[in-house]
């Protein structure tokens, strides 16, 4: 099962001026490449070059539509990009190549959109020991800036499973063995009595419609979040942080 992993396995990619700066900045992480648009300068520029040069890091450049194009956003990548290198990032395939040492208890993202919940997610469970975040190339928010900013920078170092789709994820799982449970609003048992077993994956569907039709079929389980005060259901990274700290508790946390 063993794959050959693209560069979007490896890299977490920041676009735009400042967050490419606070990157090279931060001698946490090991900065890949940084690529600048032809024809582009001034002193900002001229800065995020002399701290690569710093770093010895290497600046490429590329035409503007390439970094466009690169960075996945038309709009404010600014003409420059760098390749952060994520040490636990790494594809899901890899991640089940080996039964004596494939996670245990992992997330699936199924079509969450919105940045700030990706970002909290990846926060959350990350703090709690969560041994990996499926995030899908299609259908969940990229790894950008805006969820970087809201992970607290939590995504360069989390245990991040790529795959192309949450369905192809969903495939991987269940024919190895992993039982799939959805974290929904009517679920038929509470994610405090339900009982998981070793090992588990659990599906966070998007934020308006709920999980999508093929990862559906192949739930084993639904449970639900006990609601008081008339209140229906919790925002999505909210729930998650639930169920990521109700784990934790049960592996003697």
């Amino acid at each position: 099962m063993t794959s050959t992993a693209s560069p979007k396995d490896r890299f977490v990619t920041v676009y735009g001026r400042k967050p490419v700066m606070e990157a090279l900045s931060d001698l946490d992480l090991r900065v890949d490449k940084v690529i600048i648009a032809e024809g582009i300068g001034g002193p900002a520029i001229n800065d995020i070059k002399e701290a690569a040069a710093d770093r010895a890091v290497k600046v490429q450049r590329a035409s503007a539509h390439r970094v466009k194009v690169l960075a996945g956003n038309g709009r404010h990548d600014q003409g420059v990009l760098a390749d952060v290198v994520a040490r636990k990032m790494r594809p899901l395939a890899d991640a089940l190549d080996d039964p004596a040492t494939a996670p245990q208890q992992v997330l699936l993202l199924d079509g969450l959109t919105t940045p700030a919940n990706v970002g909290m997610i990846l926060r959350t469970a990350t703090a709690a020991g969560i041994d990996g975040i499926v995030v899908p190339h299609k259908g969940v928010a990229g790894l950008d800036p805006l969820v970087i900013k809201a992970s607290a920078g939590v995504a360069f170092h989390a245990p991040v499973l790529r795959c192309a789709t949450a369905d192809d994820a969903a495939e991987m799982l269940t024919d190895a063995g992993y039982p799939l449970y959805a974290l929904e609003a009517n679920g038929a048992e509470s994610v405090f009595d339900a009982d998981f077993g070793a090992r588990g994956v659990f599906v966070l569907g998007s934020e308006t419609a709920g999980l999508s039709e093929e990862v559906s079929t192949r739930i084993a389980q639904r449970i639900a979040i006990p609601m008081r005060g008339g209140v229906e259901s919790l925002n999505v990274a909210s729930a998650a942080s639930v169920l990521c700290f109700e784990l934790l508790r049960r592996r003697g946390g």
